[in-house]
């Protein structure tokens, strides 16, 4: 199967078209209701598993971003574990809305980190996917420090911050079971059937397996609160004017050992300044 069979938004550049000054103010407006009430989380994994299907037991490149939430440590040991889920879940869907904003689709949640990718539609069109994951990047921050902070501050509550990790690379979509799910036919009786008719649906349950994974999670480690870090694939692709706001990191080669697989040396990263 080929990315170029799939429309993808990522395919497009978008940053121009994310007002995140609109973005602000709403997250400011969720976060308030969701700390006055019981947030509404309405992200939805459908588009995430029919683009994941395309691609089941093959192999994609993908462009994968990794955001964790900094300092939940302390935020567990400040609050009631039903605020901090409050909190919690309502950072999770402002994350997510971004990452849709810019035409990526939410892998999964794991605690209170989020697994993301990119389709790139072909091997060789890395451009956009790279660019639009880094911009998403960029306002994640934005959002988490103008639209959630204000709010959890005038709470008193702490204040968030996030550390990104982007790579892009060749990845397998695979199969770990199924998921199951079932549906009931109403008005059964009126038609004549002693009970509603169940229907099981069933659909695969999908992840994504491969190298950028796990270096783009391994990425977040390195990356300070509110900075991002990306590999050389990412920041090779990116103009002067984007290069300009990273710098190559200086890693202790014990602490981060993943090797290019263009050079054969050790791979480098670059973090937001």
């Amino acid at each position: 199967k080929q990315a170029s069979d799939v429309p993808s938004l990522s395919s497009f550049y978008l940053d121009a078209l994310v007002n995140i000054d609109s973005a602000i103010k709403m997250a400011q407006s969720r976060i308030w209701k969701a700390l006055k009430a019981e947030p509404e989380f309405n992200i939805s994994f459908e588009e995430t598993n029919n683009i994941l299907e395309k691609y089941a037991k093959s192999k994609v490149t993908l462009v994968i971003l990794h955001i964790d939430l900094v300092g939940s440590t302390r935020l567990s040991m400040t609050l009631p574990v039903d605020r901090l889920a409050t909190i919690i879940q309502a950072f999770t869907q402002e994350m997510s809305l971004m990452i849709q904003a810019y035409g990526g689709y939410v892998l999964k949640y794991i605690g209170d980190a989020i697994l993301a990718f990119f389709i790139v539609r072909d091997g060789s069109e890395i451009y956009l996917p790279c660019i639009n994951a880094v911009h998403c990047a960029k306002s994640m921050i934005k959002v988490t420090r103008q639209g959630i902070n204000p709010i959890l501050n005038q709470n008193d509550y702490p204040e968030m911050s996030v550390r990104i990790g982007i790579d892009v690379g060749e990845n397998a979509v695979v199969q770990f079971g199924w998921d199951t799910h079932t549906n009931v036919l109403s008005n059964n009786k009126e038609k004549g059937y002693d009970d509603d008719k169940q229907i099981i649906i069933k659909r695969p349950h999908l992840d994504i397996l491969g190298y950028t994974v796990s270096i783009a999670t391994k990425m977040t480690t390195l990356a300070a609160p509110d900075q991002i870090v990306i590999g050389q694939s990412v920041y090779d692709t990116m103009d002067d004017v984007l290069k300009s706001s990273f710098q190559m990191l200086s890693v202790n080669p014990v602490v981060w050992n993943y090797l290019s697989d263009n050079t054969g040396n050790i791979y480098r990263v670059y973090g937001s300044m």
